[in-house]
């Protein structure tokens, strides 16, 4: 089997990136990022470690995390298996990924910074579910947050016919490009995709 080796040659294979795959990106919370993050009952969680790579599913019965700020977001570590391996990786290294999800939405929404955990006990208690707190908050620093592109939940009909009211691919690139006709995008590009999506 042979393998790409290079950066050079891995690019060969592609060709230069979609313009607007570069010029949706933000390092702040904007408006539409914002109200996308809200609506996020699920995301996946990934870390780096000695040991290797993780990557955790977070849930919650309303917005998984809270935002803080332009750019930082809070999250609630709810106890589980204890295995805590996320934890560990983000104390000795704190380079996180996050993708969040709106369940109907063929877009997601990612997240690439950086963490660091507290057990602050007000902070701890503004997550609180009757008696249970989280036992730990992860504080997650935005370095950069974008929408991925919808092609890889249309190839798996994850939702189906669902349709949220949230923010859509056009409106996140026109937030970033004024001029930009958001509305002609997300019209066509169900047909745009069609052929593009293997």
């Amino acid at each position: 089997m042979d393998t790409v080796n290079s950066i050079e040659a891995l690019e060969a294979l592609y060709g230069p990136p979609v313009p607007a795959s570069l010029t949706k990106v933000t390092n702040r919370m904007t408006p539409l990022y914002r109200q996308w993050i809200e609506a996020a009952r699920f995301m996946v969680l990934a870390t780096v470690g000695p040991e290797g790579t993780d990557a955790s599913p977070r849930g919650d019965d309303g917005p998984v995390v809270q935002i803080a700020g332009d750019a930082t977001l809070l999250l609630p570590d709810w106890r589980g298996n204890n295995r805590i391996d996320s934890l560990r990786n983000i104390v000795r290294d704190g380079r996180v990924s996050a993708m969040f999800m709106v369940p109907g939405s063929t877009n997601v929404v990612r997240v690439n910074g950086t963490a660091v955990l507290t057990a602050d006990e007000g902070l701890r208690e503004t997550f609180a579910k009757g008696s249970k707190r989280p036992a730990t908050v992860i504080v997650i620093t935005i370095g950069e947050m974008y929408f991925q592109c919808a092609k890889a939940v249309m190839r798996a009909d994850l939702w189906g016919d669902a349709r949220p009211e949230v923010p859509t691919a056009g409106q996140f690139i026109r937030e970033m490009q004024a001029e930009f006709d958001a509305e002609s995008y997300d019209d066509g590009y169900a047909d745009y995709a069609k052929p593009r999506m293997w």
